[in-house]
């Protein structure tokens, strides 16, 4: 199949990467960066000097994907495509976009002929190798379209259409607000059995509790990888950035009225890390950011 592609950052290069290695996908990429394009082109895409040049190198029914920052950037990059695209061409945005926002530029480009689908993506800096969990908001005929790309974007089983529009980026929103409370709870722990008497090997246990433990997982495999890496969290200051997603799922609580405390309190507890400190479970939650996400460190 064939794809543009805008954005070639911590996940993108990543995912044209997957798609070229398939051998099924012929991608056409474009970064503003030359440096991300040239490593795209060097693996096997087609690299383009401009948005222009990317879809006029693309076939009718055109497919765009955008994997670049949420907000002001995604409008710019729809407003930039739309007098370039034709009748049934389709934008996917694959960034962490507000799921409202889906639904606005979903709606605003139909009237104009072209499809939208809202793609919430799960993977981070790893869903080169494992594969990325990608959640589709949009037309199901547009997703039937543009199945092969998922197919080959995800593991088995990996890949799944949600809903109308907005409603693969409200999927994932969820999905980030329920990581948020699953790092606290697993900091909390660890920060409570560093606390303790004991002299505990953290990552051990954090091994050991992937064998047959109810609290399994991989964030629990980075855990123990952190550890292995950096058993005492040396020179990692206590400083926990929040991406939006967790604010937005704790809003949405608010708007319809439905109980979120672990969630919210985890989202507070990242405000609080800001302002000074030297919390342990913030060290250990802003050092998974950085292993599963390759989101910055700050250091002390």
């Amino acid at each position: 199949m064939e794809l543009g592609f805008i954005g070639l950052g911590r996940m993108g290069l990543n995912m044209v990467t997957r798609l070229v290695a398939s051998g099924e996908h012929r991608v056409i990429a474009f970064n503003r960066g030359k440096e991300p394009l040239k490593k795209a082109v060097e693996i096997g895409a087609k690299g383009a000097e401009s948005i222009e040049e990317l879809v006029k190198a693309l076939k009718p029914p055109r497919a765009v994907w955008l994997m670049v920052p949420a907000g002001g950037v995604v409008d710019e990059h729809i407003d930039r495509l739309t007098p370039l695209l034709s009748h049934d061409d389709t934008i996917i945005d694959g960034g962490n976009s507000m799921y409202k926002d889906s639904a606005r530029r979903a709606d605003t480009l139909s009237k104009k002929g072209i499809n939208f689908l809202d793609s919430g993506t799960s993977g981070g800096i790893w869903g080169l190798k494992k594969g990325y969990c990608i959640m589709v908001g949009g037309e199901k005929r547009v997703f039937n379209r543009l199945e092969p790309v998922f197919k080959t974007l995800a593991p088995e089983n990996g890949y799944a259409h949600m809903g109308p529009a907005g409603a693969g980026h409200y999927v994932k929103m969820i999905h980030n607000g329920i990581e948020y409370g699953m790092l606290q709870a697993y900091a909390e722990g660890f920060a409570l059995m560093n606390a303790s008497k004991y002299k505990l090997n953290l990552g051990e246990i954090a091994s050991l509790w992937q064998n047959g433990s109810v609290v399994r997982s991989w964030l629990l495999e980075l855990t123990e990888a952190v550890y292995k890496e950096n058993p005492g969290l040396e020179g990692i200051k206590a400083y926990v950035e929040d991406s939006g997603e967790g604010r937005w799922t704790v809003l949405d609580s608010l708007d319809k009225d439905v109980p979120c405390p672990v969630i919210t309190l985890s989202l507070l507890q990242r405000f609080e890390s800001r302002l000074g400190g030297n919390s342990y479970s913030a060290k250990l939650i802003a050092a998974l950011r950085g292993a599963f996400g390759g989101h910055k460190i700050t250091t002390s």
